[in-house]
């Protein structure tokens, strides 16, 4: 099953659960529009080469488009469709008035020049320019790409469009437009959400044993700010080992130690495993923050953990959901989990639209105040259904694209 028919078999669930109105689904089963381009790039050599191109505008119900764009080989229409649906759902369930929509780019950037992929992202925009805009579709980093690419991208519309239009995308650096907090905001909205969650479970943070799989920027993140809390960090995972120590970890030497030996293993203190047994370590929190489909049916029934909080996208198959489910495991789910990323982009989009740019401190307590709020609405409904958060999290999104779609039909 391909990650679209995963997406609509998930849209299926819910909306039969609460008898969604059919015109609303139907209009969700399939994206509004979907273009596609060839971009052509003159490379270092003096060659041309052309690169399959998509933007998906998935559903425009609570505002304009939003989505990131990713630089990939394995781009392909289907797993594109799927983002910009699942960009709907995440938007609706931290209750941000946009829609979703998904781009992508069939490349290897890492077999480009920076001059080339400079002229990949303004090829993007001007293939794109008709149908993005500050008020109908704000594209933003995804895999592959970085601010830096976000700065080329608004930086060739506005040329284009004759104006500066820095709000035409999102996640640039800090000094061209981007918000403060923007960084960090996938691993901060999760921690504010994490936070919610154990206190509802009755959990102490100094009781509570946390394992972290994906040492990047959300995962690293998440371990300092878990750290501060006072969560005891027992055990972090990179694509290469596993290091454990039942009576904590300290995060400053776990970092260093990563950046002089590209790798966590051989830190002083814990104990090295292979990769995959982060998943059945005594813990009470199990944090997947690395790729996708890490927690398959092979697994699921080794994990000990009370909460998987899904700072990754799409990392648990449906096969292990259900195994989780049986076993009474709280999944927080990425729709929600790692809802702060977007939120954050949102308060960009805010800041560039006024003119007038937020503290860290205001970033912050706003994005507190959305995510703890998104608990709450998934919580409230897991409870009414009797659902699991999964589940909750899309019957909350669902519930809100449906008013606003038929508010407007």
């Amino acid at each position: 099953m391909n990650a679209y028919d995963n997406a609509m078999r998930q849209l299926e669930k819910a909306s039969r659960l609460m008898d969604l109105n059919k015109d609303v689904l139907a209009r969700l089963s399939a994206p509004e529009k979907v273009v596609m381009a060839n971009l052509p790039v003159i490379m270092d050599d003096g060659s041309l080469k052309i690169f399959e191109a998509y933007r998906v505008q998935y559903n425009s119900a609570r505002g304009p488009y939003k989505g990131g764009i990713r630089f990939h080989p394995q781009v392909n229409l289907d797993e594109v469709k799927a983002l910009g649906f699942w960009m709907t759902i995440k938007c609706a369930v931290v209750d941000i008035p946009m829609g979703g929509g998904k781009g992508g780019v069939v490349v290897d950037p890492k077999s480009l020049s920076q001059k080339e992929i400079e002229k990949l992202s303004r090829a993007w925009v001007r293939a794109f320019r008709e149908v993005i805009g500050p008020y109908k579709d704000i594209p933003a980093p995804d895999v592959y790409t970085t601010p830096q690419i976000m700065a080329w991208m608004a930086d060739e519309y506005s040329q284009l469009v004759g104006v500066p239009s820095l709000g035409v995308v999102t996640g640039k650096p800090v000094e061209f437009g981007g918000s403060k907090g923007r960084g960090t905001a996938t691993a901060t909205g999760g921690f504010y959400v994490l936070s919610a969650a154990v206190s509802e479970l009755g959990l102490e943070a100094k009781h509570t044993k946390v394992a972290i799989q994906g040492f990047g920027n959300a995962g690293s993140v998440m371990a300092e700010q878990l750290e501060a809390a006072g969560y005891k960090v027992v055990a972090l995972a990179d694509s290469r080992s596993t290091i454990y120590n039942p009576q904590g970890i300290n995060i400053k030497e776990a970092t260093e130690h990563k950046i002089k030996n590209s790798s966590l293993s051989g830190l002083a203190g814990s104990q090295d495993m292979l990769p995959e047994e982060i998943f059945s370590l005594p813990v009470d929190v199990l944090i997947p923050a690395a790729l996708e489909n890490q927690i398959t049916k092979e697994n699921a029934a080794s994990i000990r953990a009370k909460i998987i909080l899904e700072l990754a996208n799409g990392p648990t198959t449906p096969e292990a959901d259900e195994i989780l489910r049986i076993n009474k495991k709280i999944v927080v789910p990425d729709v929600l989990a790692n809802a702060g990323g977007v939120t954050v982009s949102y308060f960009e989009w805010l800041q560039n639209l006024s003119n007038d740019y937020w503290s860290e401190e205001e970033v912050a307590s706003e994005l507190e105040e959305k995510m703890s709020a998104a608990w709450s609405a998934v919580s409230v409904i897991a409870k009414k259904y009797n659902v699991d958060l999964r589940t909750s999290a899309f019957i909350t999104a669902l519930e809100r694209i449906a008013k606003a779609t038929l508010i407007r039909s």
